[in-house]
């Protein structure tokens, strides 16, 4: 039991909530906790638990066993070791959905192998153009630079702090309600929501545990959650990116960007980010490494192509973002569709073939 309980929690796709030792403590544990997934042998599923999906472990296969997991309508059945990757896959994919039913956002994380590739310019456009699309907030869980409220030249504390940061919202942990988020949050003219940037000295300090709350809230009150990454392998990286929906790995037209996006995946092997992976080459140029060596290095295509152009280097020196009517940002309208398709009924925006 508690190779499993640590297993699922160090693939950081799932986080374990509870544990039971019989059928009463199971039945009573999900009635409290309303889990999204509950993981058990097919002897404690006898009471057909009231969770959304239900998973049947067992350490050998048998005839009494399946015929158990059956009766209690699991989703899945899985022999404990041999089959944990499959397990944790089917677990981080139940969680997912039972989000998307109740309505939780989406959840995309852009990262970058090396600095300079143009983190903060991919995750402020592609939460402008989430936000074109419906409601988004954009956290910047790299808040030493405030990259982030640089781009979008929101205000930042100055000694008299009278407007709230992403440390007090961190300071409420679990009881950061709704109220409590709209209250904290920054709106940029483009509709972008965000947390203003604590003073460096609160900054240092964050960790994944004291972020947890505040991503959680936010997902929980937009549409979609856009996550700017920190710059090296630290566990906010490792913990966030395995937490998204989609984890969009920036890259440039050049083997040092390529070298350092190949290393930073190969640490985030253990995460088991699979398909969730999408690679969006920004500042394309004429080179010797193409746009066609995406496929050939990474093993798919990039997602978008985002060009050169002089007008996004003279927005960005003056914090701001590229007009919502450009090429560029169609461009990103493209993006946001492919990572976060829109939901039946929702009005769709003109754009140009990446």
């Amino acid at each position: 039991v508690e190779e499993v309980m640590h297993f699922l929690d160090r693939s950081g796709r799932a986080r374990v909530v509870a544990t039971a030792g019989d059928d009463r403590q199971l039945a009573e544990a999900v009635r409290q906790l309303e889990p999204e997934v509950v993981v058990a042998e097919p002897a404690l599923l006898d009471a057909r638990p009231a969770a959304g999906v239900v998973l049947a472990l067992d350490t050998r296969e048998s005839v009494g066993s399946l015929r158990a997991a059956i009766r209690a309508g699991a989703s899945g059945y899985f022999v404990w070791p041999a089959e944990r990757e499959e397990l944790v896959g089917a677990t981080a994919a139940a969680v997912r959905e039972a989000r998307r039913s109740a309505g939780r956002a989406t959840v995309a994380a852009v990262h970058g192998g090396r600095g300079g590739v143009g983190v903060t310019f991919v995750a402020t456009h592609l939460a402008a153009a989430l936000a074109r699309r419906g409601s988004v907030i954009l956290l910047d869980l790299d808040p030493v630079f405030a990259d982030v409220a640089h781009a979008l030249d929101a205000p930042t504390v100055d000694g008299e702090r009278p407007l709230h940061t992403l440390a007090d919202a961190v300071a409420l942990g679990e009881d950061l309600g709704p109220q409590q988020l709209e209250a904290a949050l920054w709106e940029h003219a483009s509709g972008v929501r965000l947390f203003l940037p604590p003073a460096p000295e609160e900054a240092v300090g964050l960790d994944p545990d004291a972020l947890e709350p505040v991503v959680e809230a936010s997902c929980s009150a937009v549409d979609a959650v856009v996550l700017h990454l920190p710059r090296g392998l630290d566990p906010i990286t490792s913990t966030f990116a395995a937490r998204s929906d989609r984890l969009v790995e920036v890259l440039a037209l050049d083997v040092g960007s390529f070298r350092g996006a190949s290393r930073a995946l190969e640490a985030l092997t253990p995460l088991h980010l699979g398909d969730r992976i999408g690679f969006v080459v920004n500042n394309a140029v004429r080179s010797d490494v193409t746009v066609g060596d995406v496929d050939r290095v990474f093993g798919r295509p990039p997602v978008a192509v985002l060009p050169s152009e002089r007008s996004v280097r003279a927005a960005g020196e003056r914090g701001r973002l590229v007009p919502a009517r450009s090429r560029m940002a169609r461009r990103f309208d493209r993006l946001a569709e492919a990572l976060a398709p829109h939901p039946a009924g929702a009005p769709e925006h003109s754009s140009e073939d990446l």
